[in-house]
């Protein structure tokens, strides 16, 4: 018997995975975007549209909601949407939200573009993610997305001249206008709403025609897995920059007190992850280099007697390393000033108050070993001229001076060679 059950569980574990996650054609995939178009979202996103294939749901529904991001993710979505043979709905909600820059292109590229009451879309003016550009390169840039956002709004039958417009001159319009100007197909309060007005429209696929059928359908939220919710929240910029510091906070205590090992763990962790991140931000280097030169000399002063200045220029150095490290126009790719002052405030504490105990503890006479018979007085217990015997600290110590000693007098350790120490008369 218990072997007929095991088999069962084995048979069943493998034929789980291989059923479908979702009820199929009468399901309806929704999938909430209200973030930065990067490659978390867009991971997320194209692997939602590829489970929503596998499973031959009725649709895919992303509810949009953002600033922007990066080109090169933006695509992979618009790829992803362009060869699914479920229907893709980009609807832009809720009231507030907005589809900017990148969120317009996946916008124009969905198989029905619909927005809620009180958003906005438009403003997809390319923007350099690595800083400035030449003139030539800009208008490279430039015409490159016109190409490719009209050729998007040619295929779905949109509006290409407001398309050109809006990567051109920035226009954006809210959804009542987008309505009226052939941006949008449709204006829906809610999701039951725009569920009901796309039920019996046809759209195009790359495999034909299909006719939706929304009516009665099963929503299914799908939601980011702890490993890209964790992905997202340290691409950004702030999270990123206090990912970097703790790292050269860790590695730097780890040198300083080899065998702590945490902190050079920790701060290793900290710092390759700082790096993932910097992967998807327009990270201008020139601003690493005037953290570590900060850095540095808040080390330096603490050796050096500069009566400030190497503190000063620390903090200076720091300042403008943080406010450059992410060098672009964008608002939500920017360091916030509430993140960079605490931490420079923080550095300086760490160098000039726990690193200067540190480095005095390190200077200090050892007290134990060895070392730490230096400097102490002791009593000849012999007369001592090559060699004799001395009492210090307890202990008896074979011991050699370079001018003759007579038993009972005190003398002083000059230094410890082995198991025989050096000893001088002390003087009165």
């Amino acid at each position: 018997m218990a072997r007929k059950i095991f088999n069962a569980l084995l048979l069943l574990s493998l034929v789980l995975p291989l059923l479908p996650a979702y009820s199929g054609s009468n399901s309806v995939m929704v999938l909430t975007v209200s973030s930065v178009i990067n490659p978390v979202s867009a991971e997320f996103i194209v692997k939602s549209i590829s489970g929503a294939n596998n499973n031959k749901m009725e649709a895919v529904i992303i509810e949009l909601d953002t600033p922007g991001g990066l080109d090169i993710s933006m695509r992979q979505i618009i790829k992803a949407i362009s060869a699914s043979n479920v229907p893709v709905i980009v609807y832009v909600s809720p009231s507030g939200a907005r589809a900017a820059s990148a969120g317009v292109f996946i916008t124009m590229a969905a198989d029905i573009a619909a927005m809620a009451p009180g958003t906005n879309i438009g403003a997809a003016h390319p923007v350099n993610m690595g800083g400035k550009m030449s003139k030539t390169m800009k208008e490279k840039v430039t015409n490159d997305a016109v190409a490719y956002i009209k050729s998007i709004a040619e295929k779905r039958g949109r509006n290409k001249k407001w398309a050109e417009n809006a990567v051109r001159k920035s226009v954006s319009v809210t959804d009542t206008e987008a309505l009226k100007l052939n941006v949008i197909d449709i204006r829906a309060d809610n999701i039951n709403d725009l569920l009901r007005k796309i039920n019996g429209r046809t759209v195009e696929l790359i495999s034909g025609t299909k006719k939706l059928n929304t009516e009665n359908v099963t929503l299914v939220r799908e939601k980011m897995g702890f490993r890209l919710k964790l992905l997202a929240i340290i691409t950004n910029p702030n999270i990123a920059y206090i990912l970097m510091m703790l790292g050269f906070y860790g590695l730097f205590f780890e040198l300083i007190s080899p065998g702590a090992i945490f902190p050079g763990v920790l701060g290793g962790i900290c710092l390759i992850l700082a790096f993932y991140s910097f992967q998807t931000l327009p990270v201008n280097y020139a601003g690493v280099l005037l953290i570590i030169l900060g850095i540095i000399m808040f080390i330096l002063e603490i050796k050096i007697v500069s009566y400030g200045v190497l503190t000063l220029g620390g903090i200076i150095s720091m300042t403008i390393g943080s406010i450059m490290l992410f060098d672009n126009a964008m608002p939500f790719i920017r360091l916030s000033l509430a993140t960079i002052i605490p931490a420079v405030i923080l550095t300086v504490l760490f160098f000039t108050v726990a690193v200067r105990l540190v480095y005095k503890a390190w200077r200090k006479q050892p007290v134990t070993g060895q070392e730490g018979l230096i400097g102490l007085d002791g009593i000849a217990m012999s007369d001592i001229s090559d060699s004799g015997m001395v009492i210090v600290h307890g202990e008896y110590w074979q011991a050699y001076c370079n001018e003759p000693v007579r038993k009972g007098e005190i003398v002083t350790v000059e230094s410890v060679d082995g198991l025989k120490i050096k000893v001088k008369k002390k003087k009165n």
